[in-house]
């Protein structure tokens, strides 16, 4: 027995013996083809005639009510055994082969849609075109070729129809609408209002999802107008349509209203709104919603609902409405569902409850990628680097979503040689590498910070011709910068200005010169893109000018950017208000930190983070721990970096809180479960010899439980530092130097230590070490903004244009100071020293020179702001307190240490810094 595609198409060529048409040659006959004449007894109305009949009209408007709709269909060929055997191909031969049963027609078209037959469509497609043309016959022909994928083929049956009606052209512009060619389905949609058809319901609903594919929101407003015009737009597919549409295109007033004014709703119109105001950031407006809707006694939560309402909870952090979600879809029996599962183990990790997200993983009886994926990403979040990997492994199935969800959690954790390995194995295994690996394993070399490893990661990318993407060349000039090849990372920007995606390489290259100490390059860069409009502002570009901002103390700037923030809505993102809370508390403008913090929809823990950072910058220790105990109360959980900013918090405290400091040390690891590092150690020595207990901070190190990195020798010897004590000042340089005999810094720590107590010649030893060694001081500067403009000035520098006047006004205003009582320290200039050169190194440092060009700018009576790079000297400060009384001018000095504010010859670091 032949198969049964070769058997229907042999019956239907024997039945209807007419050339297949191709698919762009179809046609009509301009007459039906002659009959014959029956039997009297033979009931002509159950006939194709010459001449259709009413009942023949009605007989095919019923069919197409139904049709093709009342089975499921199968998409692959059935066997032999498979086909119905009680249909009879001979019953639609009569003694003639023009008169035809419309049932027989109908019915075999659904029957070529019921077993995928290609062949038997178009068998029966060439047959009909024998027939005088039936608009509802033509219309099953279009529905069955949609059903069977051939598309272009309905689309070619239509444009054959003489007399197309709505239902005709309504299937191909909802076909062309879901297989994303929207500019053919809104070229049908003219093509039909032009030859006089008006569209109905499923017409609206066709064209207003190629308008929500193709973003086509001015198109979508004029297709609303016609809906109202005609009576529609309050109809629950067309009203639900729309909302989708201002939903997407981000017109949530327009979407409540579309909500507000429908007379019914289902299911999907909750479903559309719900996920409109998520997109739109209204969250609390997404579970208001569902209240509202858990109340409606009409309607039921599906899948959909769940989902969309704890993505909202994640991103707000609304840990009590989340649990309660999670209860509603247990008591509905929806937490088994594929999607609200992963959507609950999301919520989960994003609002710091592993546990919770273990715990349902272990008992889903379904898993698919997705959820494995999201495993992996929450233990890479909660830095749980080697279960994550084991999850991995363990993984039946992986695709490149789940390798790059590694490969993001090992960057994160700062596990940089670990994501190159998997670079590795990735490439050997011949997994895909797509555009977000690749910027990945770059931002791997950034940590890993190895100038070699960086040029071999750059000629794999140029090599196999990835380089071309924005994305990716953005990437690479951070990495570039990252690993000191800031000449490359330029030649990388030049040859790209003049290419398209400028925006995220620009902001690429602003973070590269701020992160090489050129923050003024940053500001020219981003002044330039803003007049030439080369560069949009999005998430990422207003977090990095704001840090920028911030690094600079430009504060007038940082309220421009915050105020074009706040116009655009992009306040509303985590990542730019916590850069706003930063910029603020870097510019010495903590009140306003404060406020923005308040103002944030939501928080993570780098917001808290942030703020206690910008407290502490200030010295205000006291309110640190306040916001600390707030988060305690709030239930937020902390990380590693708000164990290290909490314990600094205890230098600045107003009275001695070491032994609670000792004790928030030791809740790390017995109630928050966290490890310490040699970071929290650091802190903790900073604490102790911030309050004089050099030795015991000493003991503390040689007793830790593993080597010592340099941070916390080095917070040591700081301490000896601001107490004179070289002694134990000796030691503690002995371990920094043999661990990084390269870093100038310590040499001239250890240097200027040695003078502080007289001991010149072991002062100059070091120094000479250092020349020997070929190693620089890194050059300290201090800088003031007047009208926009950075003024950079460095020790003895003439350089600035008004570098006369400057110069002038500062000997006026040593010569007051001396007056007032201020004597200059000599105690870190070397003996051999004529005493006039002495003066001449101590007068003229770069924070003198910047203050002084500050007081010539700023009008009486208003602060002037200066930053530093490294630390303020002694003499520095001393001066800078006089000058505050000779001038009657508040100075507020950000140095590496935080601020100072010197005001009425008083400082408010209180001489420890």
């Amino acid at each position: 027995m032949a198969s049964i595609s070769q058997t229907s198409v042999t019956t239907a060529i024997t039945l209807f013996p007419l050339p297949l048409p191709s698919q762009n040659s179809i046609y009509f006959p301009s007459k039906p083809p002659p009959t014959t004449s029956q039997p009297p007894s033979q009931p002509r109305t159950s006939h194709i005639l010459s001449k259709p009949n009413h009942h023949h009209h009605r007989h095919f408007s019923s069919c197409t009510s139904q049709f093709l709709l009342s089975s499921p269909l199968s998409l692959t060929k059935p066997q032999e055994s498979s086909f119905p055997t009680d249909f009879n191909y001979h019953s639609l031969h009569t003694k003639t082969d023009s008169l035809i049963e419309v049932d027989d027609l109908f019915n075999c078209l659904r029957l070529s849609v019921k077993y995928t037959d290609i062949d038997l469509a178009r068998a029966l497609h060439a047959s009909i075109l024998k027939l005088e043309e039936d608009t509802h016959l033509g219309n099953a022909v279009i529905a069955a070729y949609i059903k069977l994928g051939l598309v272009d083929d309905a689309y070619g049956f239509l444009m054959g129809m003489s007399t197309p009606d709505v239902v005709s052209y309504s299937a191909i512009i909802s076909s062309f609408s879901k297989l994303n060619r929207e500019a053919e389905a809104i070229q049908l949609f003219f093509r039909m209002r032009i030859s006089g058809i008006e569209p109905n319901e499923y017409s609206f609903v066709a064209i207003l999802t190629a308008c929500i594919r193709s973003s086509e929101l001015e198109l979508g407003l004029q297709v609303h107008a016609l809906a109202i015009k005609m009576g529609y737009s309050q109809l629950v597919f067309v009203a639900n349509a729309l909302m989708g549409l201002y939903g997407k295109c981000g017109c949530l007033d327009n979407a409540i209203h579309v909500f507000d004014e429908m007379p019914q709703r289902d299911i999907a119109s909750w479903n559309t709104m719900i996920s409109s105001v998520v997109k739109g950031l209204s969250y609390e407006k997404a579970i208001e919603l569902f209240r509202v809707l858990s109340h409606n006694k009409g309607f039921k939560a599906d899948q959909f609902t769940l989902s969309t309402l704890l993505t909202a909870c994640t991103r707000c952090h609304a840990r009590i409405e989340g649990r309660q979600i999670h209860a509603h879809a247990i008591r509905i029996g929806l937490e088994n569902n594929l999607s609200v599962s992963n959507a609950i183990i999301r919520f989960y990790n994003g609002c710091g409850s592993l546990n919770h997200a273990v715990a349902l993983f272990e008992r889903m009886p379904f898993r698919d990628i997705i959820t494995w994926t999201e495993m992996i990403t929450a233990y890479m979040e909660f830095g749980l680097v080697d279960l994550a990997v084991d999850m991995f492994n363990k993984m039946p199935e992986k695709n490149s979503v789940s390798y790059n969800a590694l490969l993001t959690g090992l960057c994160k954790n700062n596990e940089g040689l670990k994501a190159l390995n998997l670079f590795v194995r990735m490439v050997q295994e011949g997994a895909e590498l797509t555009d977000f690996t690749l910027t990945s394993v770059i931002n791997a070399c950034g940590l890993f910070l190895k100038l070699e490893i960086s040029r071999q990661i750059h000629g794999f990318i140029v090599k196999f011709g990835f380089r071309s993407n924005a994305c990716i060349e953005a990437a690479l000039i951070d990495m570039c910068s990252k690993c000191g090849r800031m000449d490359d990372a330029d030649r990388m920007f030049q040859s790209r200005l003049t290419d398209g995606g400028n925006t995220i390489i620009q902001t690429s290259m602003i973070c590269g010169y701020a992160r090489n100490g050129l923050p003024e390059e940053a500001i020219c860069l981003f002044y330039r893109s803003q007049l030439e409009g080369t560069m949009v502002l999005d998430e990422v570009a207003f977090t990095s000018i704001l840090g920028v901002c911030g690094t600079l103390g430009f504060h007038e700037m940082g309220k421009q950017i915050h105020c074009h923030a706040l116009k655009t809505g992009f306040h509303a993102e985590l990542g730019v208000g916590n850069s706003i809370i930063s910029m603020y508390s870097k510019c010495y403008n903590i009140d306003d930190a404060i406020k923005a913090f308040n103002t944030m929809p939501a928080h993570n823990i780098v917001s808290w983070n942030g703020l206690i950072s910008g407290l502490l910058l200030h010295r205000q220790g006291d309110e640190a721990l306040a916001i600390w105990s707030s988060m305690e109360k709030a239930g937020i959980k902390p990380d590693t970096i708000t164990f290290v900013l909490i314990v600094s918090a205890y230098k600045y405290t107003n009275s001695n809180l070491l032994d609670e400091c000792r004790s928030l040390f030791l809740s790390m690891k017995m109630i928050h479960d966290l490890e310490p590092t040699s970071e929290h150690y650091a802190s903790l020595v900073g604490v102790l010899g911030y309050w004089g207990l050099l030795e015991e901070a000493e003991e503390l190190i040689n007793n830790m439980p593993f080597e010592p990195e340099v941070s916390v020798w080095r917070a040591l010897l700081d301490s000896c530092r601001l107490h004179a004590n070289t002694s134990i000042g000796k030691r503690v340089a002995k371990h920094i130097i043999g661990m990084e005999p390269r870093d100038p810094s310590t040499y001239v720590l250890v240097s200027n230590l040695y003078a502080a107590s007289g001991r010149w010649h072991c002062s100059e030893i070091v120094r000479e070490k250092m020349r020997d060694r070929g190693l620089r001081k890194h050059p300290c500067r201090s800088w003031v903004i007047n009208k926009k403009q950075l003024h950079t000035f460095y020790a003895r520098d003439k350089s600035h244009p008004q570098a006369k006047d400057i110069y002038s006004g500062l000997d006026i205003l040593i010569l007051k100071c001396l007056k007032a009582g201020y004597e200059p320290d000599m105690s870190f200039v070397l003996q051999e020293v004529e005493e006039q050169q002495k003066k001449n190194f101590l007068f003229y440092h770069s924070a003198k020179l910047a203050a002084t060009y500050g007081l010539l700018k700023t009008r009486p009576g208003e602060p002037i702001r200066v930053v530093k790079n490294i630390l303020l000297c002694r003499d520095c400060h001393s001066f800078l307190q006089y000058a505050s009384v000779v001038t009657q001018t508040e100075i507020l000095f950000r140095d590496a240490s935080g601020f100072h504010c010197f005001s009425n010859g008083q400082c408010s670091c209180k001489g420890y810094w």
